[in-house]
């Protein structure tokens, strides 16, 4: 079982989906990889590094081609800039790993069915204990919410922390955090260490604990929400009316913040729009928006991703992939979610073993033997539903 490697192509993608420590660590159970030459270079991995690892440096046409699994960190369902090559260079019988953008993109399964590739998205990895280890989205989202507040750091026209100094007292940045998930708990607890001032709010009412555990204020507004967390621990899409009502209890909060981190995001769905236009003309000129959900549309009205908007003296940011911008550390966390998932795909002897009794194995993978075989594939696609195979009457007693 030979795992390639190949260099990231998509514009700004500067990971690697192994780092040389996964390297050694796979290769110590046996396991061949395969990397194309540079492949860890943006991310501070020489070629060196991976050969003393135990690797073999090749060029991408050998990558694609002597591999078994090839693992990316953008395959082409996610990077539809420059991944039209790779996806023509994917031969049948191939499983490829890595972030599919499934559910925003779920015609990527049906095209790796047709071409007789097995497809394993990395973003679809269950919520659940014993998938922790593997937990991709988690990683980036701790990166994203560490970054944001360097970035709200840098671009606010005054500084963090108070200090009282012989020429005054400098008061402390307020600083608001909208969803507390990974990002927004990570972004919490970095904007306390730098010294700010932090709220946050989160329609889960979950979310009020773990804000306190960070060091932050919870802010309660006094509208009411039903269902707001799904089995899988994200914010529940809410209703157009609890939108509009949360808007308007915000506009005042917003007003008193120099720094705001926005993280709301419902997968696979455009994001929520939680600070209008209007809201924006309420806040101190100098103030800064930071928008994790521009890649979904944004959180913001005025968002453009990729961009600075100065909209009455407030800077409203629109990062790109802003996990890349950490890209030792983020390729240190991916290898380490990979290398955990291919100690369940792979068996001691070196077979691939997708095993869909499993839930991990059944969550993630999209396509396998000209199949689309996920069931949230599918019903994103309008196909049937695959028949649940018949328990026989030995089977039945035994449970």
């Amino acid at each position: 079982m030979i795992i390639g490697i190949p260099r990231e192509t998509c514009p700004g993608e500067s990971r690697v989906s192994l780092v040389p420590q996964n390297v050694s660590a796979l290769v110590k159970k046996g396991r061949s990889i395969i990397i194309e030459s540079g492949a860890g270079t943006a991310a501070g991995h020489t070629d060196q590094a991976y050969e003393e690892a135990g690797a073999t440096i090749a060029d991408r046409k050998q990558v694609f081609e002597k591999s078994d699994i090839i693992i990316q960190v953008q395959t082409p369902g996610l990077n539809q800039k420059t991944g039209e090559s790779d996806l023509a260079d994917l031969s049948s019988d191939k499983v490829l790993v890595g972030m599919m953008d499934p559910l925003a993109n779920p015609e990527f399964a049906k095209t790796l069915a047709d071409k007789k590739v097995t497809g394993i998205a990395m973003e679809l990895i269950p919520r659940i204990t014993r998938a922790q280890a593997m937990d991709v989205l988690s990683s980036n989202a701790m990166i994203a919410g560490y970054k944001a507040v360097l970035i709200g750091a840098s671009e606010l026209p005054s500084m963090f922390p108070m200090n009282m100094t012989a020429a005054g007292t400098l008061k402390p940045a307020r600083v608001f955090i909208m969803g507390v998930g990974v990002a927004g708990l990570q972004a919490c607890a970095t904007a306390k260490r730098l010294g700010g001032v932090v709220e946050a709010y989160d329609v889960r009412p979950a979310a009020r604990e773990q804000i306190l555990s960070v060091g932050a204020k919870p802010v309660e507004l006094n509208i009411q929400a039903e269902d707001t967390e799904s089995s899988g621990g994200y914010a529940k899409e809410q209703s157009a009316e609890f939108i509009k009502a949360q808007q308007a209890a915000m506009a005042d909060v917003l007003a008193q913040q120099d720094v705001v981190i926005t993280t709301a995001a419902v997968p696979g769905k455009k994001s929520p729009i939680l600070v209008t236009a209007e809201m924006v003309k309420s806040m101190k000129p100098g103030a800064v928006i930071i928008d994790l959900a521009a890649e979904k549309g944004g959180n913001c009205e005025l968002t453009q991703l990729g961009e600075v908007v100065i909209e009455n003296g407030v800077k409203i940011i629109g990062p790109n992939n802003l996990t890349a911008t950490v890209p030792t550390h983020a390729s240190q966390m991916y290898g380490k979610n990979i290398e955990n998932l291919l100690d369940l795909l792979i068996t001691e002897d070196g077979k691939l073993n997708l095993d869909f009794e499993d839930e991990i194995i059944r969550e993630t993978v999209v396509a396998n033997a000209g199949d689309v075989t996920n069931a949230r594939m599918r019903e994103l696609l309008g196909m049937e539903a695959l028949p649940v195979p018949e328990t026989s009457n030995d089977e039945a007693a035994d449970s």
